[in-house]
């Protein structure tokens, strides 16, 4: 077990990590070493350690402050008054007042902690610091009071992981220094405490990176800027990156695909359908390997055979497909195999991508630019109507195709359109409709989004004549899964999910839209006022109980209102009669018979 370098009894406030828990105050025991930091239940008649009720990773903190006192505390949070004395720290039972807050801020939130005594809350303070100087998330700002009835008092914020809103006076877990109201200019002789502390002189500032530092990237479409802020890009120009703001791509190679499966890879490959065509991909089998998928045709195999070869790596970290032939890299090897096939069943002639010859959807039409002028919009043709508006198909600037979204005038709330917009504007996926822009200082307002060709999902699986695969029906909830996982992870709830609100791209590839119904929610649960509207017919029992949401019930709108549309309609029985359905469902094909 861990060295304990401090163990102290503190009052510690609930956390609340969902709305419906109680904001209480109970008394534990909190144990500090070098990984954790974790509280008990404490036995104050035998004097005992109880059960551990949490812990946080000493990796995960990024800050510990003060936390100003609060307004009219009861009695037990009151500082103490004069006359009164916890000079006799042994007696642990006598400790009833809790005066002295600070906080500890980690990935899920502050923990609020308070000390009997002002002294044992520098010295906690002042250890923690000490304990996570080197962590890699340090923030530079914090909040300086409570979070208290769903915002915090000193900003108003209402998202528990908002960024701080003071400043913090030092960096790097490294003590604070009070200012003095000395009037005198002298300095004070140092404390032990300081003469202890070993103060490590700061790193000399880096160097200005030059172009042979700097990452280098391979731009895999072409980009016409759409105002002066955006820069034009060349396919297959190598750029530098200045300054990071988003993850870049693992890879530049044409033949590198990430994140796709081997019937993904196989499907690619066959509607490529050329000898030599060739995808490498993780594995999906052997974590951290990659795999590269290759296609060849014979005379006696005219649909042609694909194979799956697992890139192996030696102890010197050489790679190879053919163990005569080592590789330093993975380019290298496949250049290789390129021009000789080694073993394999056909030669790398063709690299086969995932990336589709249409460059993705941009998060907005420009730069930081929401605002869209109507001006700049032409109406083509009308795609839909609903309950509160149309939807259009036209083009931006005569160039590029957009959806159009409009309100018809007092169907619905404004505020609650652009609500929508909102939304959209904080989520950004290729398995999600991209919002482009808004139009709000004209009436009716419009929500411009990207272009789905083939409409809506349900009509497209209804009028489509072809008839899908498995494995091409399971791309389909793929994408949908996919698009559900990100809202998530964001903390959304969709509320409306149904392959009516799923549009369909003209490569296949299915996006999920409409977040009217959507929420952002805190611990993955939200109840819906009284008169909410919401569909019934994909509503799981607790909404329609309780109308009470979570991610769970969007997993069962997916399974009700998306995935059984997309099953049910690949086998349509309107050709069969009542009765040989029923025979067909009493009694399916394949199925054992009947024991006698």
């Amino acid at each position: 077990m861990a060295s304990v370098i401090l163990e102290s009894i503190f009052l510690k406030r609930s956390q609340q990590k969902k709305k419906t828990s109680p904001l209480n105050f109970k008394k534990r025991l909190f144990l500090l070493t070098e990984s954790k930091l974790s509280y008990y239940e404490y036995d104050f008649e035998r004097g005992r350690r109880g059960s551990k009720k949490g812990s946080v990773d000493i990796e995960k903190i990024t800050c510990v402050e003060t936390v100003a006192p609060e307004n009219n505390p009861p009695p037990e949070r009151q500082v103490l008054r004069k006359g009164e004395d916890y000079n006799n720290m042994e007696q642990i039972s006598i400790i009833e007042r809790f005066p002295y807050p600070f906080q500890v801020v980690y990935d899920e939130g502050p923990l609020y902690i308070f000390s009997p005594t002002e002294e044992l809350r520098k010295r906690w303070i002042h250890q923690l610091k000490s304990v996570i100087r080197y962590n890699s998330d340090l923030v530079q700002k914090y909040h300086p009071c409570f979070w208290i009835d769903g915002q915090y008092l000193c900003c108003s914020q209402t998202a528990k992981n908002a960024m701080g809103c003071q400043i913090l006076e030092s960096r790097n877990g490294s003590l604070k220094v009070g200012r003095s109201h000395r009037k005198t200019k002298k300095p004070l002789p140092p404390t032990p405490e300081e003469d202890q502390m070993v103060m490590k002189p700061l790193p000399p500032e880096p160097a200005p990176s030059t172009a042979g530092e700097m990452k280098k990237v391979v731009a895999l479409y072409n980009y016409e800027p759409m105002n002066a802020q955006d820069l034009q890009l060349q396919k297959g120009e190598e750029y530098f990156i200045l300054e990071e703001k988003l993850p870049l791509a693992m890879a530049a190679a044409l033949w590198y695909s990430k994140n796709i499966t081997r019937s993904q890879a196989e499907q690619l490959l066959k509607q490529e359908g050329k000898e030599g065509g060739f995808i490498v991909r993780d594995s999906t089998s052997k974590t951290g390997k990659y795999t590269v998928s290759v296609y060849a045709k014979s005379s006696a195999d005219p649909q042609g055979t694909i194979r799956h070869y697992v890139v192996c790596c030696t102890p010197q970290n050489q790679y190879y497909l053919a163990e005569k032939h080592l590789f330093n890299s993975i380019p290298e090897l496949i250049t290789y195999h390129q021009h000789n096939s080694a073993g394999l069943i056909s030669r790398l002639k063709y690299p086969v991508s995932q990336h589709k010859k249409s460059a993705p959807s941009t998060a907005g039409l420009g730069y930081g630019s929401w605002e869209i002028d109507p001006k700049d919009l032409t109406f083509l043709k009308e795609l839909g109507t609903g309950q509160f508006g149309v939807v259009k198909y036209g083009k931006w600037r005569g160039q590029y195709n957009v959806a159009i979204k409009m309100i018809r005038e007092g169907s619905m709330s404004e505020d609650e359109f652009i609500d929508e917009a909102k939304v959209m504007m904080n989520l950004s996926h290729e398995k999600l409709v991209q919002l482009y822009g808004v139009c709000t200082k004209q009436r009716p307002i419009f929500i411009i989004t990207e272009y789905m060709a083939n409409g809506c999902l349900l009509n497209f699986l209804r009028e489509t004549r072809q008839r899908f695969q498995p494995a091409e029906l399971l791309e389909m909830c793929k994408d949908v899964c996919e698009a559900m996982e990100y809202l998530e992870s964001k903390q959304f709830l969709h509320r409306d999910l149904a392959a009516r609100n799923c549009l369909v791209n003209d490569q296949g590839i299915v996006k999920v839209s409409d977040f009217g119904l959507s929420r952002y929610v805190l611990d993955d649960e939200y109840t819906s006022s009284m008169g909410s509207k919401f569909p019934v017919r994909w509503s799981p029992p607790e909404v329609l109980l309780y109308s009470k949401f979570s991610s769970k019930s969007d997993v069962w709108s997916f399974g009700k209102g998306t995935a059984l549309h997309i099953w049910r309609l690949r086998t349509p029985l309107q050709t069969r009669h009542r009765h040989r359905c029923s025979s067909a469902l009493s009694s399916p094909r394949c199925s054992p018979q009947q024991a006698s």
